[in-house]
């Protein structure tokens, strides 16, 4: 008997060294639509659908549509809100649970959603200033980046087509006042910083209403995006498990 116990002993130290797994936080990070619905390693209470709806379509009020956009165009937002350099308290703390390829993955997945239907309106039309901007006040033409549809040229020019109005005022405030500020070299906050209000509604109540279209280059738009987000060096690489 007393031959049991050394085997014993060296079973445990083995078995003490043998690296920890995480197969409950690999299961919950499988594929995009997994922790689109889990929330990955953040749990229940980061899932994405909770706010923007189990098909990506956000909520028709202020939370943004993410089914169709370009995949490296979400994945350069998750990549901000984990790092700080856009800011939302409840995004960032959704980001920050997951690594590179997890926002890859969920990013991924919600641009291969096809868009939800919508009630449009004809009657509301393109306003000049989206179209022509204002040359005597140095404003450019919003469809110069982003479609004369709102479908988005190129990469790092995302679709805005179909978003809540709500949402888009509010964004565009927020670039108008500088509190948003994860633009390349500072355009939108160059594009809007002459814009009245009553400029910005008018623009957001369209977008809200364009009819759906589809970017030019997506696949292309989206590997370039995503290269460069993933080597931002602001980003938060590998945290997985912040601090509560």
């Amino acid at each position: 008997m007393r031959a049991l116990f050394p085997s014993l002993s060296l079973f445990f130290a083995i078995a003490g060294c043998s690296p920890a797994t995480n197969e409950t936080g690999a299961a919950f990070t499988r594929t995009g639509q997994v922790i689109a619905m889990s929330g990955g390693e953040g749990g229940a209470a980061n899932a994405c659908f909770t706010c923007h709806g189990l098909d990506g379509g956000g909520d028709g009020v202020s939370v943004p549509r993410l089914a169709g956009l370009d995949a490296g165009y979400l994945q350069k937002q998750m990549e901000d809100y984990a790092s700080g350099v856009r800011q939302n308290a409840a995004m960032t703390e959704v980001a920050r649970w997951l690594d590179d390829g997890d926002r890859r993955a969920v990013s991924v997945w919600y641009a291969s959603l096809p868009a939800p239907p919508r009630r449009i309106d004809p009657s509301i039309t393109p306003p000049p200033l989206y179209l022509k901007g204002d040359p005597g006040r140095g404003v450019a033409p919003c469809a110069t980046c982003h479609g004369v549809a709102g479908e988005g040229v190129g990469a790092g020019n995302p679709a805005i087509w179909g978003q809540p109005a709500a949402y888009t005022i509010h964004q565009l405030q927020k670039w108008r006042n500088r509190e948003r500020r994860n633009d390349p070299r500072g355009v939108m906050t160059q594009a809007v910083a002459g814009l009245t209000d009553e400029e910005i509604r008018e623009l957001a109540v369209w977008l809200q209403n364009a009819p759906a279209s589809r970017p030019p280059g997506t696949d292309v738009a989206s590997a370039s995006a995503a290269a460069t987000a993933a080597a931002q060096p602001a980003t938060s690489h590998g945290i997985r498990h912040p601090d509560r």
